[in-house]
């Protein structure tokens, strides 16, 4: 015997947002790093890539997190089912 379906409640499509956080980041490196010149150390150039790769996944994920917070319709959703109890999920 199954659980009848009450309803449905829009909830934040997870596995959609991580393009969206991908491409944020990118476009924060790309911005911050924009004017750059090419350096003669790959080795120095390489260690401060990786520091702003960092803080830009770090500001991209706080960027999403707050608007998550605020106004998550802004992101794609999608309907997951709530269930109604039955007679065992009520408490005696």
């Amino acid at each position: 015997m199954g659980l009848e379906i009450g309803g449905t409640t829009d909830r934040p499509d997870w596995p959609k947002l991580g393009p969206s956080l991908l491409i944020a980041t990118c476009l924060i490196v790309a911005i911050r790093t924009a004017k750059w010149t090419a350096l003669a150390d790959p080795r120095l150039s390489g260690r401060e890539l990786e520091q702003e790769i960092d803080f830009a996944a770090h500001l991209a994920g706080r960027v999403l997190a707050r608007l998550m917070r605020t106004n998550e319709v802004l992101f794609p959703q999608r309907k997951e089912p709530w269930y109604k109890p039955d007679g065992e999920d009520q408490p005696r």
